[in-house]
């Protein structure tokens, strides 16, 4: 009996609390009403189901929201690259070549301030308020008093009066404007095209350089100017000028800023126009790509270095005043060469070893200066015209775009023109209009070389861009 009474107490305590049902048959019971704990049951059971399928619902979430990031992400990188345009606007290619004419003109300008001896007459640098002219009589008295005490003045000028004084000065100040005028309308619309994405990142590259070259020249100016203001730097009793080092440093910036600005602007004008009949690009882009014009073409780049080399040498030439001695061609004096005692002066040495002997007179030497300047330019002319000739070989000819031909006959013209501008203002003892003619016809000269060599390049990129518009048209077209 004792293993029997857990059974039996568990027996009454489910009795006890089910009393009602537990002596109902079971057809009544299912006859019964559904009761309220039936109902709350089915209601949970619902909301559970509605819990797990919320449950789902918001693990699957994660799963297409990072499905739209990842289909998302390849249009968002996309879009970062194209920031920058394929190719920069047409018109930043004229605003180009409208500021290179800026630069031809101010360098011819330059050279009628060196001419006129003008550059010393502006004894300060402002680069802000020196905008401004004197306005009276007053500011004009100390400006020429602070020339009154320039070596310039004491050596040369020491009769000149305040008209004169007013008309080299407004030459150098004219330059000086000339000069901010240029900055002004680079820099800022290259901030404007850079923010605003008018142009490729490698064109944008090439803007901030010209800008900071912009900058870097007329820091320059002022370095040759402050050269001729100091007794120190020049040999006692010889003419009071700025150091043809420097000079020639200035004019060189000059001629980079310039060519800069020419190519550049060429490649956007050039690049627009190719886009716009892409087929005959990829043609003409073949053309030009045959082994046989490799040599022409470094030919043309070595043509252009050696012009640029040459108007170097003349920038020493204008800067020694060489031009003022042996004034007859081809010889000078009794020769084609001086003799040697002068070309390699020892005056010229200040090593007592005299082991600068060689380079100080190929720099300093008036005599020396003006030999190398006949023989680079003699040179020059003599390789254009070679040039000129390979150009029209049986090889070359029948492989040579028509344009090119074109610009080694031009190229030839130019450089005809320069060296007879150049032997005339050597026997005319260099007169201003001959000699400004002359500064201005070997810019010219190195315009031709450049734009002939541009006419032979043809870079990658823009063979890659080409390809990619033909593939564009081809599936634009109907098959």
């Amino acid at each position: 009996m004792a293993s029997f009474a857990p059974g039996l107490r568990r027996l009454l305590l489910q009795t006890s609390s089910s009393a009602p049902k537990f002596f109902v048959c079971n057809q009544c019971l299912r006859q019964a009403p559904r009761t309220t704990s039936t109902i709350s049951s089915r209601i949970l059971t619902v909301a559970r189901s509605r819990s797990y399928a919320d449950a789902a619902i918001s693990k699957a979430a994660p799963s297409i929201a990072e499905q739209a990031a990842a289909h998302a992400s390849p249009n968002i990188s996309a879009a970062a690259k194209s920031a920058w345009p394929e190719t920069s606007s047409k018109g930043v290619g004229f605003w180009l070549l409208g500021s290179a004419l800026s630069v031809f003109g101010i360098v011819v300008w330059g050279g009628l301030t060196r001419l006129t001896e003008s550059g010393l007459s502006i004894t300060e640098w402002k680069p802000v308020t020196g905008s401004m002219p004197p306005r009276n009589e007053e500011e004009w008295e100390s400006e020429f008093e602070k020339y009154r005490a320039s070596p310039e003045f004491k050596l040369l000028n020491p009769h000149m009066n305040m008209e004169e004084f007013k008309k080299i000065y407004f030459m150098e100040w004219s330059h000086r404007l000339w000069g901010r005028v240029i900055g002004m309308t680079f820099v800022l619309p290259t901030l404007y095209f850079v923010a605003r994405r008018k142009v490729t990142r490698t064109m944008a590259y090439n803007l901030l350089g010209i800008s900071a070259l912009i900058g870097f020249q007329g820091i320059i100016g002022w370095w040759m100017v402050k050269s001729g203001l100091k007794d120190d730097l020049f040999a006692p009793g010889s003419h009071p000028r700025v150091s043809q080092y420097r000079l020639t440093t200035h004019l060189a910036t000059a001629f980079i800023c310039y060519s800069w600005m020419l190519v550049a602007g060429l490649s956007v004008l050039r690049t627009h126009r190719w886009i716009k009949n892409p087929e005959a690009a990829v043609k003409s882009i073949q053309a030009l790509s045959q082994p046989g014009l490799n040599a022409f073409r470094r030919s043309v780049f070595a043509v252009a270095c050696l012009t640029f080399i040459t108007a170097m040498s003349g920038g020493l030439v204008a800067g020694l005043d060489a031009g003022l001695i042996y004034n007859e061609f081809p010889k000078m004096g009794l020769g084609i060469f001086p003799p040697k005692n002068e070309l390699w002066d020892k005056f010229y040495c200040r090593k007592e070893d005299q082991s600068d002997l060689w380079w100080r007179n190929i720099l300093e030497n008036p005599s020396t200066v003006q030999m190398n300047h006949r023989i680079l330019a003699v040179s020059t002319f003599c390789a254009i015209l070679s040039l000129f000739l390979f150009a029209r070989t049986r090889k070359v000819g029948a492989l040579l775009p028509a344009d090119a031909k074109r610009g080694s006959t031009g190229l030839l013209h130019v450089v005809t023109a320069q060296a007879a501008l150049g032997i005339s203002t050597l026997i005319y003892m260099v007169p201003t209009h001959l000699a400004a003619t002359h500064q201005a016809g070997a810019l010219a000269c190195l315009t031709m070389a450049l734009v002939l060599a541009h006419r032979l390049h043809v870079p990658k990129p823009m063979l890659r861009l080409l390809q990619q518009r033909l593939k564009e048209l081809a599936k634009k077209s109907p098959k």
